[in-house]
């Protein structure tokens, strides 16, 4: 937790921006698994996290921006509860903590939700993404559950991306923390892998440190020698010669701020020759774009740089053919990069993704493109000082979206799809870091992961 004057500041600020009305924040609450007692790990919701530091269950905010007011919701412990989890602080202390003086048992929220009502004061509230918590609301809010996303303030949800997008100095050496340990995870895969192995045996370790040293990760690991399936969860292959193995990862840092990192690393220690010309291309478009990044800028330019590099690098090979240009403006280069360059990263590893992407990634200037891949692009707007970004170019050889486009000669003036057929099974490659932009430029954040041939080899011969 920080310290109470940070979460003062932001709730200040929030007030602010949103001028008028009653702001609901809840929190979240434990979910089953197979049976009430018998729950997933906890997470707090990030914004629930943002105003009030705050990582426990069942608790919520009022900040009443007309009065000033704000008010903790939770109930202290009963005697049976200590029994079984132990005791804890009491509610009071827990405003004290995040500087709120005011603090209530949770059946009064419906009270005071009921008397703003009453009042035809304006409940701004963000889009939920939890079943139970969207049931909650048709209790104190009367709003039907399947109805509650399409009532949230859209005011709230501006205000709420202008603080968020925007990481100051202590967030930036949260997300550091987590970065630190993922260079610990990611050279210890390096180091780890031979042919023979599980990809669970790998996944065990490194789920294992990112509990150790982290919060745990960020998001489900993806490590896999199939990454053509660009979110590949499955752990259950056996790991052989002439592999390359993609770890996509993140950990959550103390205060539950991410990491996303991803490399591509062959599971003898060596890439191929054509391993090795494929990575360099997709390291390259990682390089241009990274260099590219500073205020103002575009980061659709940025994911535009980058496709660039790819589709010059496959035209090399002998993959594509034409004009550059064209290949990219007609979105040829999706067959081979059906994504966006990256996203922004702070208490979500998509940041603030739940709240809507086109709220965060998107603005009146610039529009979401309805063309395949670039329609993934999840953030296209103007670059500011203290955005955090994933930038994660890649290259797949994705066999069913292939053979599609083979079938139905998509860009066929630009694609030589009889060579690319022939290397259909290398599977893919995807190197990612994540980026400050600073006041001038822009800085890779943590310790530098092994990323160039050399270092990445070095790493898995050690």
């Amino acid at each position: 937790m920080f310290e109470a004057k940070i979460y003062i500041e932001r709730r200040r600020k929030l007030k602010e921006l949103v001028k008028t009305g009653l702001i609901f924040l809840p929190g979240n609450s434990d979910v089953p698994m197979n049976y009430k007692d018998n729950t997933y790990r906890f997470r707090q919701d990030s914004s629930f996290l943002y105003y009030f530091g705050l990582d426990e269950q069942n608790l919520a905010a009022i900040i009443d921006a007309d009065s000033g007011k704000e008010i903790l919701f939770g109930d202290d412990l009963t005697m049976a509860d200590i029994i079984w989890t132990g005791p804890r602080i009491s509610m009071a202390t827990k405003g004290k903590l995040v500087g709120v003086s005011i603090t209530k048992p949770m059946k009064e929220l419906a009270k005071v939700i009921s008397r703003a009502k009453k009042k035809r004061q304006k409940i701004h509230y963000l889009p939920q993404y939890r079943a139970e918590n969207k049931i909650w609301f048709e209790d104190v809010m009367g709003i039907k559950a399947i109805r509650v996303n399409s009532k949230a303030s859209e005011k709230l949800i501006r205000a709420v991306i202008s603080q968020r997008e925007i990481k100051s100095p202590v967030e930036t050496e949260q997300i550091e923390a987590a970065i630190n340990v993922s260079y610990d995870m990611y050279v210890a895969a390096m180091k780890m892998v031979k042919p023979g192995m599980n990809e669970k045996e790998v996944w065990a370790i490194l789920e294992g440190m990112s509990l150790k040293d982290g919060s745990g990760t960020s998001f489900p690991m993806i490590l896999s020698i199939h990454p053509e399936t660009l979110h590949n969860h499955y752990h259950g292959n056996v790991m052989k010669d002439g592999n390359i193995l993609v770890l996509d990862s993140g950990v959550e840092s103390p205060m539950y701020y991410a990491s996303d990192i991803t490399r591509t690393f062959p599971v003898n220690g060596k890439y191929s020759d054509l391993q090795k010309a494929l990575y360099e291309i997709v390291l390259k478009a990682n390089l241009t774009a990274i260099g590219m990044m500073k205020p103002g800028i575009p980061f659709r330019d940025c994911h535009f740089a980058a496709c660039k590099i790819i589709v010059t690098g496959m035209k090399e090979l002998g993959y594509m053919r034409g004009n550059i240009d064209d290949a990219l403006k007609a979105g040829a280069h999706a067959l081979f990069m059906p994504h966006g360059l990256g996203h922004m990263l702070g208490l979500d590893v998509h940041d603030m993704e739940n709240l809507g992407e086109n709220y965060v990634g998107y603005d009146d200037e610039f529009k979401r493109s309805k063309q395949f891949g670039t329609a993934y692009l999840r953030m296209a707007k103007r670059l500011h000082e203290g955005h955090v970004m994933t930038v994660e170019p890649g290259i797949y050889f994705i066999p069913e979206l292939i053979e599609q486009w083979k079938a139905d000669k998509k860009y066929a003036d630009f694609i030589d799809f009889e060579k690319v057929s022939k290397d259909v099974g290398i599977g893919g490659f995807r190197v990612e870091d994540d980026i400050l932009v600073t006041e001038t430029g822009s800085r890779v954040l943590g310790k530098p992961i092994p990323k160039t041939v050399k270092e990445v080899e070095e790493a898995c011969n050690r």
